[in-house]
């Protein structure tokens, strides 16, 4: 009996949609995100699918899997509701004072990230919490009170609790939220000490003010698109993509939205490991274009990178320590504003510039026809000839070349410079800068990025892959079968899976594993529940372990992976080897005679890993056999060769220049590369010479 399952990837310009079937069958489709109302892009995706497939939603009886935008949308939009923070008496400027860390030590005009809960909606309370965990001062009932009746005064809706201390002892918190629950139901409350009981005080608090701020907007989202879901005969409960790579149930999800936000980039770098094992290629870089922006991911031995901190909502070009943190397992991977809707302009010293800022999917760019008069990335594709403004997904959405032409008239009478030199300027201007942000993230992670293989995707990767990585010193370029919508693809290749993390800070040699054991009781029952509501059985699910741990008086803690269940064998001598052996791969150096501290526990519970391919995809012929086309490139016009990506067969070898076209995505090859189709159905480029 064949079994469908459904993705739905709703991003800042396009909502991806992918319909896999057990058989190995693949229906795929791409519309304009609706921002004003995501569900509706949503439900419009799935009809396109299922009327591809000739199925009705009842039929749909695998996994129903869903990775969103909406809470980066809400946090850069910035048009959440009233959000109050209650902090620790004395602590109240927590979110202004930040960590005191200066991003750029020379700039006397350095600017942060507004906090999402300003000062007039900031209370405390007098309570404290030890940091051995012990309570010296309880919470008064009383004083709580008054906190709600401020808080009704003020309208608002959501409340985030960030005290002192309470990633030892969440008591107090926990005594805040019955006395809400009893009082104000109706106002959300997120804890610290469930959301990120870590230790640092800014980074919890920035983290769940965070999560406070989107809750009233995750939840009724999620809720909505749960029971619309039922009315439409679905009969599974979705499940969620989160930043660690994993999904979870949408009920779960809806409770802790700031585990969502790299919701659809987290897939796409989970399905770039996925095809590194096809490959067996153990090192690749990831390489995600959309129509707003462009990701890059390192994935090394088969894995990606992850981080326990990042930060959203950077002011200055990306700069680390310009945004807001936010401390909970992500996959590490680094985001620029250039995809497809990148808007270009000139700046004040007469410069071409392309970014941050994007025309979306509303009004888009201008060869959209939707009121769009800037000249954008995807408008330089269409007047270099790049793109058939007949064939875009498949002559379903028609480009307006005029309007393209129109627009970048007007920014090469701003640069003094021809349509197709300005337009060829803004394909270069884009590239390098998604050459230099992934040269940068490689090199800050000491990883040496020269001759990695790049697998593109996203709607705009294929487009400029090649040119990227000509300027990373690759030599090899892997365009794998749905590369348009892959992210949608990847969460359906992604387990059920949470990451947890807990501090509990005591230096190796005073261990006391009667309190470890409890702190990894409550993580691993945690991730028990979480797989269990998201449909795991409980003999389905695994554990992996890993802990934080420094030389005492360090700042900076190194992740350790145990090999076993450290409840087991308390073998603190195991763990002092292996952290003494990572220290000294990363820094070159140990320091004998130091004691060693650990930070922080952390616990990842997986479910099975699910077993779904795209064997074949049900292809829409949208041109015959090879054609040619004047392409506009550095040198002037070429007639480059056009193929059609269902035409190509094992047997060709097609060199470039060349435009190999599909529904959904085109790809771009430059001159002194040659393409090949490799056994997966992926296309793959490499430099002429090179095997």
């Amino acid at each position: 009996m064949t079994r469908h399952s459904l993705a739905i990837d709703i991003g800042g310009t396009f909502t991806d949609a992918v319909m896999l079937s057990s058989d190995g069958e693949s229906y795929v489709d791409k519309t304009l995100t609706t921002h004003d109302n995501l569900l509706e892009g949503f439900f419009r995706g799935v009809e396109l699918v299922t009327s591809r497939a000739g199925i009705a939603p009842r039929d749909v009886d695998d996994v129903v899997v869903h990775a969103t935008t909406v809470v980066t949308n809400a946090l850069i939009e910035r048009k959440g509701p009233p959000v109050a923070l209650l902090l620790t008496e004395g602590f109240r400027d927590v979110l202004y004072i930040r960590e005191e860390h200066r991003y750029d030590m020379y700039d006397p005009q350095i600017e942060f990230a507004e906090p999402l809960i300003p000062a007039e909606r900031t209370f405390t309370l007098k309570e404290r919490t030890y940091a051995d965990g012990s309570i010296e001062t309880p919470v008064n009932a009383d004083a709580v009170r008054d906190v709600i009746e401020q808080c009704r005064a003020k309208g608002i809706v959501s409340v985030a609790v960030c005290f002192l201390n309470s990633y030892r002892n969440g008591a107090n918190e926990e005594e805040v939220r019955r006395i809400f629950a009893e009082e104000a139901p109706d106002i959300y409350v997120s804890l610290s000490s469930v959301i990120a009981p870590q230790m640092r005080e800014y980074l919890r608090a920035s983290t769940v003010a965070i999560n406070a701020y989107t809750v009233p907007i995750t939840r009724p989202y999620l809720l909505a698109l749960v029971q619309e879901l039922e009315q439409r005969g679905f009969r599974q409960q979705p499940l969620i993509m989160l930043s660690n790579g994993g999904v979870i149930g949408a009920d779960r999800a809806s409770t802790m939205p700031v585990r969502m936000i790299e919701s659809g980039p987290a897939a796409g770098a989970l399905v770039a490991c996925y095809f590194s094992r096809i490959f067996d290629i153990p090192d690749l870089i990831s390489f995600d274009m959309g129509g707003t922006t462009a990701k890059a991911c390192i994935v090394q031995g088969h894995e990606p990178l992850v981080t326990g901190t990042f930060e959203v909502d950077r002011r200055y070009r990306f700069k680390p320590g310009s945004g807001m943190p936010i401390t909970v397992p992500s996959i590490d991977m680094i985001e620029i504003g250039a995809g497809g809707g990148s808007i270009a302009s000139v700046d004040d010293l007469g410069l071409l510039r392309v970014g941050p800022q994007s025309a979306g999917s509303m009004p888009g760019p201008a060869c959209y026809g939707r009121g769009g008069q800037d000249a954008c990335v995807t408008d330089a594709d269409l007047v270099l000839g790049i793109l058939n403004a007949d064939r875009f997904l498949g002559g379903d959405m028609q480009l307006d070349l005029a309007a393209s032409q129109a627009a970048f008239d007007r920014l090469g009478d701003a640069l003094n410079l021809p349509r197709n030199q300005a337009a060829w300027g803004v394909f270069e201007v884009v590239c390098e800068q998604m050459a230099a942000a992934t040269r940068t993230h490689a090199t800050e992670r000491g990883i040496d990025y020269r001759g990695l293989p790049l697998l593109a995707f996203g709607g705009a990767g294929p487009v400029h892959a090649c040119m990227v990585a000509e300027l990373t010193e690759s030599t090899k370029v892997i365009y794998p079968p749905l590369a348009s919508v892959l992210s949608a693809f990847g969460t359906l290749v992604t387990p059920v899976q949470i990451d947890l993390v807990r501090s509990n800070v005591t230096t190796l040699d005073t261990l006391d594993w009667d309190s470890v054991g409890g702190v990894l009781d409550s993580m691993t029952d945690e991730g028990t529940a979480a797989l269990t509501e998201a449909g795991m059985q409980r003999d389905e699910i695994t554990f992996g372990f890993s802990v934080e741990m420094r030389y005492l008086g360090q700042q900076s803690e190194v992740r350790i992976a145990l090999q076993d269940d450290p409840r087991r064998a308390r073998d603190t001598v195991a763990i002092k080897a292996l952290f003494e052996a990572e220290y000294l791969r990363q820094y070159g150096l140990k320091l004998d005679g130091m004691k060693i501290e650990i930070v922080s526990w952390l616990v990842t519970a997986s479910g099975i890993q699910p077993d779904r391919s795209a064997k074949k995809q049900a292809h829409a012929e949208i041109g015959q056999g090879v054609e040619t086309r004047p392409v506009h490139l550095r040198d002037g016009i070429r007639d480059v060769a056009v193929w059609q990506r269902a035409t190509i067969t094992a047997d060709d070898l097609i060199t470039g220049p060349v435009i190999i076209e599909e529904r959904e995505t085109t790809i771009f090859v430059l001159e002194g590369w040659d393409v090949s189709l490799h056994s997966s159905g992926s296309l793959v480029a490499r430099k002429t010479g090179e095997k």
